[in-house]
């Protein structure tokens, strides 16, 4: 899956949690809202002075718009390698961030368990 088509399948399954993400598509996406955060980030602090409460409008909108499609394709890469998407929650814990790295990272598990379509 090139760039463009993990951002049109992404978006279009914003609040779809099951099924699975390949690797790519997951961290292709990925990279599309980092740099449309880093982008808002910019825009904002060009156009607002540093002291300005409004310098962080426009980067926390942007979060919030890509929270439940980070989420969904967070689920389904999860599930592509056998893992609940629920396994998102550790990343609460500091150093739960480090398993599910590793996980989003791994290979595709064969097919036939639970997460098929």
């Amino acid at each position: 899956m090139n760039f463009g088509e993990s951002i049109s399948t992404c978006m279009s399954k914003t609040f779809t949690y099951s099924g699975r993400a390949s690797r790519s598509e997951y961290w292709w996406f990925y990279l599309f809202t980092i740099i449309v955060s880093w982008g808002a980030q910019i825009v904002s602090s060009t156009i607002y002075t540093t002291g300005d409460p409004m310098v962080s409008l426009l980067p926390n909108i942007i979060s919030l718009a890509f929270m439940f499609p980070i989420l969904a394709v967070g689920s389904r890469r999860l599930h592509d390698i056998g893992k609940s998407g629920w396994w998102q929650l550790i990343s609460i814990t500091i150093i739960g961030i480090i398993p599910l790295i590793i996980w989003w990272a791994s290979d595709t598990k064969a097919s036939g368990d639970k997460y098929n379509n």
